[in-house]
């Protein structure tokens, strides 16, 4: 098992997200608030977690949804995956969605999203006038067909 070390300030009162079996890849993000937020159907709020980490270069957080939120409430992270950059010192906001029909109430210390940890490349774009051919070509949204 690969460990990686990140520096973290933690407001919040709430622990620090952690993995919670060996086999997990997204660490809980718990809501800081001063009082619950009661979000509407297709309301979104960008909901803070009190929490400022330090990345190494080379590194993002990638903020998801939980599955259960989403499964069982329609409340999801309406830019998933987003990214922290690793050069980023703010609080990690997360910016939820309400697609279900009910309100929903978000209550200081409640999960409400997971951190992914991943290594990123950094990219050279090199300048082309034409790009090497293959059997899909410009086909794009659904051109390959649903079987």
């Amino acid at each position: 098992m690969n460990k990686i070390y990140i520096n973290i300030v933690n407001s919040s009162g709430h622990q620090n997200p952690k993995l919670e079996t060996i086999g997990s890849a997204g660490a809980d993000l718990r809501a800081f608030i001063p009082e619950a937020i009661v979000l509407k159907p297709l309301e979104r709020r960008l909901i803070p977690t009190g929490i400022k980490i330090e990345l190494p270069i080379g590194y993002e957080a990638q903020i998801r949804p939980r599955s259960g939120l989403a499964y069982k409430n329609g409340i999801t992270v309406l830019n998933s995956p987003g990214t922290i950059d690793s050069d980023y010192r703010g609080d990690v906001g997360v910016l939820l969605i309400n697609l279900s029909n009910e309100n929903f109430t978000v209550n200081n210390g409640d999960r409400i999203a997971q951190m992914v940890i991943a290594k990123h490349e950094f990219p050279v774009f090199n300048d082309s006038y034409k790009l090497k051919s293959s059997e899909r070509g410009e086909g794009g949204f659904g051109s390959t067909g649903k079987k």
